[in-house]
């Protein structure tokens, strides 16, 4: 079969591996589509691992089971987690599952830009979920990520009418823009540098979207008359993207940072403004639990959430080269597809 084998965003190379052969307990996959994550072209968090195949964002179909397999069969259309938590430690019992040590240990082999995937025993159990035909392979693809901002917005305690600011509408802010909306709160505004995308934040369901160049705390008094924002959603890793947000919020609200910055960044923390009487939750998320992935193929099959419109770009395989640069150097595009 062939992978796209990543050195470094620059030096990505179409290989010829072996078919991964399955055990007992475990399932073949055949990829049909794979998204291209934003944390896929983060050089600092990936090359320490290169050369290495990437790909979480996967759907595809089952062509093989192993032994002691009985609720899959060859033909079924899935969603598969990359990797998935025991469910059984102290952080799964907390719901702080990402966090889950065995989480980390285990991945598909060898990821999602390749022909095939071999899902080990633990994700066959717990983490491959049955993609329903009204569905597309593209929507399969975008299950993870949905789940990623299902359970970063469960964390910040979003509820129907709170005000919400997302700060950077790339793929994952449109999603907490769809998301929010779906689940009733209101009014949700965006910050956002790139014209094609604050277009796309307005289309979406966003009362306002501005750059952060404009004076958005004082567009943001103006809009709210008097109300405060009770949820920023911090989607970029601009450190000045993490100090507006702490002028966004209003007392008793949340910041959710749903991004990473580069390592030894510091930003600085206005302790009393935050803490001090105005008693300001600052909380982070990563990843999706299995939970999560269920209840975004939910959303999704209800149609309570569209994302088939967030898909700009499809690539195959032997151009997944040119679907990184595309994420890395935005022009005009959302999501970015690979389809082996």
């Amino acid at each position: 079969m062939y992978v796209a084998v990543y050195y470094s965003n620059r030096d990505i190379r179409l290989e010829e591996w072996p078919v991964p052969q399955v055990g007992p307990g475990e399932v073949l996959v055949r990829v049909r589509a794979c998204g291209v994550c934003g944390t896929d072209v983060l050089e600092w968090y990936r090359r320490p691992r290169a050369p290495v195949v990437l790909g979480h964002e996967i759907a595809g179909e089952v062509v093989e089971v192993g032994a002691g397999v009985t609720h899959l069969r060859p033909g079924d259309r899935v969603v598969v987690a990359h990797h998935v938590p025991c469910g059984a430690c102290d952080d799964c019992y907390a719901g702080h599952e990402t966090v889950c040590p065995v989480l980390q240990e285990g991945r598909v082999d060898p990821g999602g830009f390749a022909e095939y995937i071999r899902v080990p025993a633990l994700q066959t159990r717990w983490g491959i979920f049955r993609l329903p035909d009204e569905l597309t392979w593209a929507d399969g693809a975008m299950v993870e990520p949905l789940g990623c901002v299902l359970r970063g917005q469960r964390l910040a305690r979003l509820e129907p009418g709170q005000s919400v600011v997302v700060i950077g509408c790339g793929v994952a802010g449109l999603l907490h823009v769809r998301a929010a909306q779906a689940l009733g709160t209101g009014p949700i505004f965006g910050v956002e540098p790139d014209p094609f995308r604050r277009e796309m934040a307005l289309r979406m369901g966003a009362w306002a979207v501005w750059s952060p160049e404009d004076d958005v705390v004082g567009a943001l008094a103006a809009h709210l008359e008097g109300r405060r924002v009770q949820r920023v959603i911090v989607c970029t890793s601009a450190p000045a993207a993490v100090e507006l947000a702490f002028r966004c919020v209003g007392r008793g609200g949340t910041v959710l940072f749903f991004a990473p910055v580069p390592p030894g960044t510091t930003v600085p923390l206005p302790f009393n403004d935050l803490f001090w009487r105005n008693e300001v939750t600052l909380t982070s998320s990563y990843g999706a639990a299995p939970a999560d992935m269920r209840r975004a193929l939910d959303l999704l099959r209800w149609g309570r959430i569209v994302v088939r419109d967030l898909v700009t770009h499809r690539f195959a395989l032997r151009d997944v080269g040119q679907a990184f640069d595309l994420v890395l150097h935005p022009r005009d595009s959302l999501k970015v597809l690979v389809e082996p």
